[in-house]
């Protein structure tokens, strides 16, 4: 263990930022709390693939990129729904997509909902499968942030988004229990045909979004350092849109300056045509008899008239023309104004990540350092009795870390070594993991026997049998005995270290029975009610045919 946590602190120091700490905050405004969400944590009685729950956001995508330009709602009736709220005819607030969980849908860990939101976002709007799972999980951390906070969203939202919002269900909980028919997760748009802008990734990142993720365990380095590297590369691609607006702008400018001069010389000549036909006029009206003057004096009024007409024709394009370039000048000004931002933030979010990853390798080190490192059992919920497990410093009695598994049933937990577990985590230290019955029996969850590695204390392996709530759990020697549910009838079953299952009592028994296990073999209650010893070989019962009833149980 203490080689893996070296290497970790090894690894954290090669890729820390070289660069002073910037003490200035992020910008931005809200909620300080603390968002850590509340997965179920236990085995699953269906387990869908990545690719499946991944599919479900493809599906929504594909839909908006057909109509990305106006309103409109998908999914309705569906598990999810996502209602694309657009008005291009207005400028202030932002746009937004608003994902919402219906409450037939069964999702319930944040990783799954945030393949969903990915998903979508890769085929509604092109982000390549990192950036799209970034600001995923960056929507998520948002959305809990705000969660319920209506005002919020109205200060920063069209009407046509927040007439779709309600103070009760805006948001994200941080507690999946709480999210089918009670989400909408809102997903800020900057330009629905901007790329990798498309998202507002300085909305879903500010100030709050930020301190919260620093409170994860790993502080939310990575994906920290994901999303500066997307606004790098947003500020990159502003800064050469930036260029062609202001090319564009100077091109603009100097036709103004054109068509000014064009001006200028349609209305020299038209005052100049002007005065020759007040000239004539006065020539004709100091003799009224003279009709050559008469008729030179009108010829010559005529010539000013559409010397004028075309004047005032020149000045009508400058009046466009200046409208022009003051349009290019606006955009060239706000696109480097933008890739100005998202420069600023990346370089001070660059600054406060190597802050937080310096500290991480010394808490790292400090860690490795300390070989009275104990593991335990916290409780998580009194009512049903479920556990997680805790890294404790055995110095001073202080909680290192806690465990993702929350739902750790009959308050045990057994170390097991040399256990085989397939698709293990590369670097993980799983020489010892232990062994705990897993989970809840609800919409989609299940019971079962698990392995939890020492370090992340996450369920690495899990047995293909399901097991009573009330299940005790017991060891003798390198086997493990705990109570298999077959199909609503319970049986004492006998695993090995790898959660194979190695024997199925022949009785049935009592879902909650005490395991003893004896040199004589085990005594379990049966599902009369009474005592039944179960032989260590076979788990057959140690009786003769003359004491038992006609149902196979002992009289």
């Amino acid at each position: 263990m203490k080689k893996i946590l070296l290497a970790f602190a090894a690894a954290l120091a090669c890729s820390a930022f070289a660069l002073e700490v910037n003490e200035e905050e992020l910008q931005s405004a809200g909620s300080e709390d603390v968002i850590r969400f509340e997965n179920y944590t236990g085995p699953h009685s269906v387990v869908e693939s990545a690719s499946t729950i991944s599919a479900i956001g493809t599906g929504l995508g594909k839909q908006v990129a057909s109509a990305v330009d106006s309103n409109a709602t998908f999914g309705k009736n569906q598990k999810y729904t996502v209602i694309h709220a657009v008005d291009p005819d207005t400028k202030e607030k932002l746009d937004a997509d608003i994902i919402i969980i219906n409450s037939n849908a069964s999702v319930d860990h944040i990783k799954n909902l945030r393949r969903i939101i990915a998903s979508y976002l890769e085929s509604a709007y092109g982000y390549s499968r990192q950036d799209a799972a970034t600001v995923a999980t960056f929507v998520t951390v948002y959305n809990a942030v705000y969660r319920g906070k209506l005002d919020v969203f109205q200060s920063k939202y069209k009407e046509n988004v927040t007439k779709n919002l309600s103070a009760e269900k805006c948001g994200l909980s941080t507690k999946y229990s709480d999210w089918p028919g009670n989400s909408q997760i809102v997903i800020p748009l900057y330009d629905v045909n901007g790329g990798l802008s498309t998202v507002d990734t300085s909305v879903i990142s500010d100030k709050s979004v930020v301190q919260s993720m620093q409170e994860e365990d790993n502080r939310g380095v990575d994906e920290r350092k994901n999303m500066v590297d997307i606004k790098e590369r947003e500020a990159e691609a502003a800064e050469e849109k930036a260029q062609v607006s202001s090319k564009k702008a100077q091109e603009e400018e100097k036709k103004l300056a054109e068509q000014k001069e064009k001006e200028k010389k349609a209305q020299d000549k038209a005052d100049q045509k002007q005065k020759v036909a007040d000239e004539k006029k006065a020539q004709a009206q100091s003799d009224p008899s003279d009709s050559q003057a008469q008729k030179e004096a009108e010829e010559a009024q005529k010539e000013a008239d559409q010397a004028q007409a075309e004047a005032d024709e020149e000045a009508q394009n400058t009046q466009e023309q200046q409208e022009a370039a003051d349009e290019a000048r606006e955009e060239a000004e706000a696109d480097q104004a933008f890739a100005d931002k998202k420069a600023d933030e990346a370089q001070e979010e660059r600054q406060e990540i190597a802050q937080d990853q310096q500290e991480l390798i010394q808490e790292a080190i400090k860690e490795a350092a300390n070989p009275n490192i104990v593991v335990g059992l916290k409780i998580t919920d009194e009512g049903q009795q479920l556990s997680k497990m805790v890294r404790v410093d055995g110095n001073d009695g202080s909680t290192l870390k806690e465990s993702p598994v929350t739902v750790i049933r009959g308050r045990t937990i057994l170390p097991v070594e040399g256990a085989v577990i397939e698709d293990a985590p590369e670097g993980l230290d799983l020489s010892l993991v232990y062994a705990a019955i897993c989970g809840e029996n609800t919409k989609n969850g299940a019971v079962k026997l698990c392995l939890l590695d020492a370090f992340k204390m996450e369920i690495q392996k899990e047995s293909n049998e399901t097991v009573s709530p009330d299940s005790v759990l017991v060891n003798n020697g390198s086997d493990y005995y705990c109570i298999i549910d077959d199909s609503g009838k319970y049986y004492l079953g006998k695993f090995d270290k790898n959660l194979k299952l190695l024997l199925k009592s022949q009785i049935e028994v009592n879902p909650a029975t005490p395991v003893t296990v004896t040199s004589q073999g085990i005594i379990v209650t049966n599902a009369k009610g009474n005592i039944s010893l179960l032989k260590l070989a076979d788990l057959s019962e140690v009786n003769t045919s003359s004491s038992k009833d006609s149902t196979g149980y002992q009289k």
